[in-house]
Order: structure tokens, then sequence, then C-alpha cells
């Protein structure tokens, strides 16, 4: 048997643009438990954010990788996606944005967003990680994700940010042997 059995994965286009890509796979590890890996592709425009955010939190919030997490993911992945429309591509509707999600349920998720843009020097943008100015509607995207998110690094010239979110709690549990999901009720006792 092979480390990985891949599962059906799911395709399609949206209503809106035929070039919009979302795909969904489910593999199964040795471990038995299940991963969703997501792979999307959005126009560079600041109205597809919304959309494909709340499908993604919707897959998301199901696989159950990092729940009660889910105010924290949601809100750094609008912020890295805002990132790479307006700042990245500069909204120019002829580039694409480029998302991949791994979750691991109880465990932890992995998200990417890679923009077509120039990238920036992280360093000299974020500096000592403060806002130059806190009342500006710009410049706290970064601190934001970093604030929200367990890990977040950039690559490729700063055209593709990481972020890892792990899990706060043990569920769930998973019953040896079957690769099935179970909750644990806890009871909170009188004192």
């Amino acid at each position: 048997m092979h480390s990985s059995e891949r599962g059906v994965g799911h395709e399609w286009n949206t209503k809106r643009e035929p070039s919009d890509r979302f795909s969904i796979h489910f593999s199964r590890e040795r471990s038995h438990s299940s991963i969703l890996e997501i792979d999307s592709w959005m126009r560079s425009e600041v109205r597809a954010i919304s959309p494909l955010v709340d499908r993604l939190m919707r897959l998301i919030e199901g696989s159950l990788c990092v729940p009660g997490e889910e105010f924290d993911v949601e809100l750094a992945l609008r912020e890295a996606l805002n990132n790479a429309v307006v700042l990245g591509n500069r909204e120019d509707p002829e580039t694409k944005v480029h998302i991949r999600c791994r979750c691991q349920p109880g465990n932890e998720l992995s998200i990417v967003v890679t923009d077509q843009g120039k990238g920036f020097d992280f360093e000299k943008t974020v500096g000592n990680g403060i806002a130059t100015d806190p009342d500006s509607e710009h410049g706290r995207g970064i601190p934001l994700m970093k604030a929200f998110m367990d890990d977040v690094h950039f690559e490729r010239g700063g055209s593709e940010v990481h972020m890892r979110k792990g899990s706060r709690t043990n569920f769930p549990f998973v019953r040896a042997g079957t690769g099935k999901a179970f909750e644990i009720e806890a009871v909170k006792r009188g004192g």
C-alpha cells in the first residue's frame, strides 16, 4: 500500500469567469485520517474575495482541522487575499491569485496565497512589525496575519505568503482502525 491514497477530486468552473478554477481533493494517509486539499485560482478583483473566502471557510469549518480557530483563519485569509489582489497584482483583472489549503482534521491548517506581482521586501516593508500609521487603512494586513496565525512567512520575493494554524484542541478523535471521528462530551462538574 502506498503512503497516501488519493481520494475523489472535484473540479469546477465558476459561472462568472470560466478561467477561475476551484478543486478539492481528499486523501487518506496511513494514519487513516482524511486530509482536505483545496486548490483555487481567482481573478484579481476585490469583489471576488468574499465569495471565495465564504466557500473556503465552509470547507475548512466542515473539515474540523482547527475547531474554534475559524475566525482567526478567515481574518488572515481575507488579509492575504486583499494584499495579493490590491498590492501584488494591482487589481489587474488579467492576473490571478492562486490559493492552496491543506487541512489535517484536529491537527492543523496551512494556506499558501500566491500573486502574479513583483513581490516586495518583507523586512523593509514590515520592519519592526508595526504599521507606520495605526489610523491608516493600509499597512495592517501583515501584522494581522501574524497575530492570528501561528506561522506566517513569505517566499518568491514576497509574492507568496505561507500561513499555518495549529489546532488548540484534541478534537476530533479518530477511532483506531476505522478512520472515523467521534466526539467526547465534556461534562462540567458543579463545585
